[in-house]
């Protein structure tokens, strides 16, 4: 029997494919993981502050109507990106390749906005909080056939998981709830459209372009309803707040942004939980609401999906 040459040999041996190069455009399962992970410390930013948002709102109630409330949230963060975005020096920040879905984007959250705003005045921060967490639900029920992002077992389990730990927060049926709820429920639905269509976006425009454009509408919609609400404000300590509005929804609306750029909507939407922290804490903090123990609970459960969640994202690498 002859044996082939050595050369032979070496030629012919089967060898396993190399990994991707970075020029290659495709991304090895560790660029995939560090990109996810990125996504949601933004997401987990971003939710901060929409909860210092929300609570800035509903102590702003209590000094004007709703619609004044949202008008100084969307006019503050309009102001606030002409002044670091300068469209006049920068044009292409308001160049768009999906005018239509950057309107219909930009409508959705004025709408989400301005009843969550409303409902606040009825409403405790972790009684809306609680309903508004049912926007994971939708994400990822929409994410699937709109995004082709779907999610496996295990995300739908932390998820459901961690919507229980907010039901023990609020226990709806216990006492009952004020009708805003349904505004909510509304707010709710239009605020996944609007992440779903944040994800969309994000393959087409730049964030600063994304970002310009909610501020640009929302402003522009707001400014046409607010003089039949309008009241005089001349406490200082209102007007900061009414401009610091813009600061916190302004850059937590970018980071959430950049993280769905980061990472698939369906894997950043459980994060939305960990606002009822922060939510407890402002309530206690500003307006005296003292956590029960079915409160405490519910956090814990809730803390407990969160770090689940995280740990399937560094077993699974790149798994939806």
């Amino acid at each position: 029997m002859v044996l082939p040459p050595e050369d032979f040999l070496e030629r012919h041996r089967l060898k396993a494919p190399a990994p991707p190069s970075p020029s290659s455009g495709k991304k090895t399962p560790d660029q995939v993981y560090r990109e996810r992970m990125t996504g949601i410390m933004l997401m987990c930013g971003a939710v901060f502050l929409f909860a210092g948002n929300d609570a800035t709102a509903k102590f702003l109630n209590g000094y004007m109507h709703s619609v004044e409330v949202v008008w100084a949230r969307y006019m503050s963060a309009f102001a606030l990106a002409v002044i670091l975005l300068n469209p006049v020096k920068n044009p292409k920040v308001m160049r768009t390749a999906r005018p239509w879905m950057q309107l219909g984007r930009s409508t959705l959250l004025v709408v989400s906005t301005t009843l969550n705003f409303i409902a606040l005045r009825y409403l405790q921060l972790d009684q809306t909080m609680t309903i508004m967490f049912a926007t994971p639900f939708m994400v990822a029920l929409l994410g699937g056939p709109l995004l082709g992002e779907w999610i496996r077992w295990r995300r739908w389990t932390a998820i459901i998981v961690g919507f229980c730990g907010v039901l023990l927060v609020a226990r709806p049926g216990a006492g009952g709830i004020h009708p805003a709820a349904l505004l909510i429920l509304v707010s709710a639905l239009c605020y996944a459209l609007y992440v779903i269509s944040t994800r969309v976006l994000s393959r087409h425009d730049s964030d600063e372009t994304t970002n310009f454009y909610s501020n640009l509408v929302g402003a522009a919609v707001v400014t046409v309803a607010v003089p039949f609400f309008w009241t005089p404000q001349g406490d200082p300590k209102v007007i900061a707040l009414m401009c610091a509005m813009g600061l916190l929804s302004g850059l937590g609306h970018y980071l959430l942004i950049r993280g769905h750029r980061m990472a698939p909507a369906a894997v950043l939407a459980p994060y939305i939980y960990t606002e009822i922290v922060w939510m407890i804490a402002l309530g206690f903090l500003v307006f005296g609401d003292v956590p029960n123990h079915w409160t405490i609970a519910g956090v814990a459960v809730v803390i407990a999906s969160g770090l689940y969640l995280l740990y399937r994202e560094r077993v699974v690498k790149g798994e939806l």
